[in-house]
């Protein structure tokens, strides 16, 4: 019994296998590599966004701008310290209070819309990084299973021939070699599931921080264009800040 557990298994698909096989092993191998390193990455990125994301009422209760941006973090890559700080900047401009001399296209434009714009820009910035990797992620998905098909069904058409070439054809002779052709159509599914279940649970988790994102750009374009963020009903105090 332990010969027979010796002899079959990876290990011995790995050495009794031809280079196709050895190559349809190695891409899936690279293919569940990229996929945890993905899951993780992006993992710990939106992690770290749900954090910022607890900021946002902090800033709304700053003294002024500057205190805001501090309470929202410094942290590289902090999508609503970002945001924020484009909606400034788009304000300062379209207002002339950025020391430029001159006029510009852009600034017969409405205030409102160009700080529309500007936050719209800054979001959808955000949004592009957020779904980088997760292509990736669709694509071993929908690709390894049949990748290791492909693997099963090479292994399977050795394994015949092999079998042909013997001449005398027992269970023994086809359960193996057939059996361990299997395993690469196995190999394919572990590959594609954590694919699956990583795209989609990253997928929710950016529609999260996503929305989190507009609400509070949503705001932060009230509050350039009227001095006051939106509440509903009116019946949250929120103190005014000194726009920076």
């Amino acid at each position: 019994m332990e010969t027979q557990i010796a002899t079959s298994g990876l290990a011995h698909v790995w050495s009794q296998g031809d280079w196709v096989i050895r190559t349809v092993a190695l891409v899936l191998l690279a293919m569940s590599l990229a996929t945890w390193i993905i899951i993780l990455w992006k993992a710990l990125d939106q992690r770290a966004q749900r954090a910022q994301a607890k900021g946002v009422e902090g800033f709304w209760h700053s003294a002024d701008f500057a205190e805001g941006l501090d309470k929202l973090g410094t942290a590289e890559g902090n999508p609503f310290r970002a945001v924020a700080i484009e909606g400034r900047e788009a304000s300062r401009h379209i207002l002339g209070k950025d020391g430029r001399n001159g006029t510009q296209l852009h600034d017969s434009l409405d205030v409102s819309d160009w700080v529309e714009r500007s936050l719209r820009k800054s979001v959808d910035d955000f949004q592009a990084r957020a779904q980088a990797g997760l292509s990736v992620l669709a694509s071993v998905a929908s690709t390894a299973p049949f990748v290791g098909l492909f693997g099963t069904v090479w292994g399977i058409y050795h394994a015949l021939l092999g079998i042909g070439a013997a001449g005398q054809v027992s269970i023994d002779q086809v359960a193996g070699p057939i059996g361990e052709a299997l395993i690469m159509t196995a190999l394919g599914l572990v590959v594609a599931i954590p694919a699956v279940l990583g795209y989609n649970a990253l997928l929710r988790g950016n529609k999260g921080v996503q929305h989190q994102l507009n609400r509070f750009a949503h705001d932060l374009h009230a509050y350039f264009v009227t001095g006051a963020r939106v509440t509903a009903g009116g019946g949250g105090k929120v103190l005014p800040m000194k726009k920076a």
